[in-house]
């Protein structure tokens, strides 16, 4: 007597699972015990053609039902057992739950050879400076890559000669067997999904249609880039087999921090120390910019520490648009350390005339405090 596992059981879900939550758990326990990653183990076998029952019946809302309903007698009989001569039990919809889930390595579609696969795609790390990131700049790198072999032009075939259509498969790159109703189909091993093989190798890259190289890339940095802008280079990463079209190569900037001015997007921040006579007379400094001038910033009497002076335009340029940021200018005072006896004696008579209302809030703050104690 055969034991029938519950088909929720089996997918190791609950009965009131949703249909994503069972189709995510088919994928992985599918990937898990397929045949082709087990080494034809009859156990994993056994247990894929398993889990593949169970969701080829819970994915379709009305098998669904009616197994919710009657269980595994719903399918006997010709399909009868409750299920309203609806269906007939045949689980001839597993091909396309196999295609679906292993269609990127299978090559897609039916009957025909795997599709080439593009070569790799490849990452870069470069430092550069805020002032590159300003301007922008052309740059180039040597990076290691494979690269198309030039031998044999990407086919892998040695000059003169071509292919044959694999034997084992027939040309279509891939092969089915069948256990009961069920359909395998898997890459066929002969020529591992191409449909043909290669009758004399390239002797340089050995069949691969590609070569180990150390290539200089140039490429342009656009003005305003930012920490962690990525810039892609299409084509330029790994060279795909016998002729398959290359991946990317992208390239991830780090900017490197600067001395005197710091950035948030677009705004660049500078801090600016002023002498207190500055601060409290008022006056001019001059602050030199990424893009060459020398840029006044005019200070009011009055000014205190901490204050912060937006300067419109004079920031970064917006990337890939017009016009900059902002340039945010943080004013320090710097008080004296060193006085000359004739600037001591200036500042004792000046001292002499304050009536408190030159500086109101450290006046109102001592008032405040004397006001708390009574």
């Amino acid at each position: 007597m055969t034991t029938e596992v519950d088909y929720y059981e089996l997918l190791e879900c609950t009965r009131t699972a949703d249909d994503a939550t069972i189709k995510a758990s088919y994928r992985k326990l599918a990937m898990k015990y397929h045949p082709d990653k087990n080494g034809g183990c009859k156990d994993h076998e056994a247990k894929f053609k398993a889990v593949s029952e169970a969701y080829d019946c819970l994915k379709d809302p009305q098998k669904r039902a009616a197994y919710d309903r009657f269980g595994h007698a719903a399918f006997k009989n010709g399909g009868q057992g409750g299920f309203g001569g609806g269906g007939s039990g045949d689980f001839g919809g597993f091909s396309d739950i196999f295609e679906s889930v292993f269609g990127e390595f299978m090559g897609g579609g039916r009957g025909g050879p795997q599709q080439q696969r593009r070569g790799a795609d490849m990452r870069y790390d470069l430092e550069i400076t805020l002032d590159d990131a300003f301007h922008g700049k052309s740059d180039e790198i040597t990076v290691d890559v494979s690269s198309l072999c030039e031998t044999c032009e990407g086919s892998g075939a040695t000059p003169g000669t071509g292919t044959r259509a694999c034997a084992l498969c027939n040309g279509h790159g891939k092969v089915r067997s069948q256990q009961g109703p069920f359909v395998f189909e898997r890459a066929c091993p002969g020529c591992n999904g191409a449909g043909a093989v290669i009758t004399d190798p390239c002797t340089k890259c050995r069949g691969e249609g590609r070569v180990d190289t150390t290539r200089t890339i140039p490429f342009e940095i656009p003005p305003g880039v930012d920490h962690g802008t990525k810039l892609r280079l299409q084509g330029r990463g790994e060279a795909g087999a016998r002729g398959a079209p290359p991946g990317d190569l992208y390239i991830f900037l780090h900017v490197k921090k600067h001395a005197i001015f710091a950035r948030e997007g677009t705004t660049l921040f500078a801090r600016a120390p002023i002498s207190f006579t500055t601060a409290a007379l008022g006056g001019e400094i001059e602050l030199p910019g990424f893009d060459g001038d020398t840029h006044t910033i005019r200070i009011a009497p009055g000014t205190q520490g901490g204050r912060e002076l937006r300067q419109r335009g004079l920031g970064m340029p917006v990337l890939q648009g017009r016009g900059r940021g902002d340039l945010v200018v943080r004013i320090d005072v710097e008080m004296p350390t060193r006085l000359s006896a004739k600037q001591r004696e200036l500042l004792e008579a000046f001292r002499e005339t304050e009536t408190g209302e030159e500086c109101p809030e450290s006046t109102g703050f001592f008032a405040k405090i004397k006001a708390a104690l009574g």
